[in-house]
Formats: structure tokens, C-alpha cells, sequence
């Protein structure tokens, strides 16, 4: 990452930065990691301790293309043909809520296009 130290603060460029996904009606786009229901991609509704409710949600069941989570937040995924994300419902509450991960533009754009997966 190139960056610029001025008067000892040094400085990322901004083309380096990847940008949180925008909001829905002030909701943030978030990857929650739970104790046993899985991985869950949506916009954060409500939290309260370890419960949250995720609108537009969909389960990440399993996903190829990215290292981890974290990097899946961030870069998305590069091989959506191969991964296994069902389709979205429009709300679910998850109990035991064990991390939550801000996910970036380009992060949600290739959650949202995996193609749907069922059987």
C-alpha cells in the first residue's frame, strides 16, 4: 500500500482504501459469524448483546475464492461459481452472534451476485 508521511502522520492514498459497503436506510452491510448457525451476509438491523437481526440476509454456506472471512468482507469472492450461498431472506435473527465484520462495496456487490444455490 503506497502512503505519504507529512509532518510525521503518514497517509494511505486513497485509491488504496476500499470503501464500507453503503448504507440502507442507515443499516450497514455486515458478515456475522455465529457460535452454531453459521455465517450470515445481510444489513444489520438490530443488535442487542449477542442477538442480531440481519435484513436481506443470506447464509454463506460455503465459500471458495477468498483465504477467510475477513478477506471475503473485503475483496469478495473470486470464484462465485463455486460458492454455496442460498437464497436471501428478509430477516433473520441469529443468537450467539460471535463476531461481525463490516463488508466493503466491492465485498457486497460479489456476495449479492453469487448465483443462488438449492437442491
Amino acid at each position: 500500500m503506497e502512503t505519504i508521511k507529512i509532518n510525521d502522520v503518514e497517509y494511505v492514498r486513497k485509491d488504496n482504501v476500499n470503501p464500507v459497503a453503503s448504507k440502507r436506510d442507515g443499516m450497514e452491510y455486515v458478515i456475522c459469524r455465529t457460535y452454531s448457525a453459521g455465517v450470515h451476509a445481510g444489513y444489520l438491523s438490530v443488535r442487542k448483546g449477542k442477538e442480531v437481526t440481519l435484513f436481506n440476509s443470506r447464509r454463506i454456506w460455503y465459500w471458495k475464492g477468498a483465504a477467510s472471512l475477513s478477506q471475503l468482507a473485503v475483496d469478495g469472492t473470486s470464484c462465485p461459481d463455486e460458492c454455496k450461498f442460498p437464497c436471501e431472506v428478509e430477516n433473520i435473527t441469529l443468537t450467539e452472534v460471535i463476531e461481525i465484520i463490516s463488508v466493503t462495496e466491492k465485498a457486497m456487490k460479489s456476495i449479492q451476485g453469487v448465483s443462488i444455490w438449492k437442491k
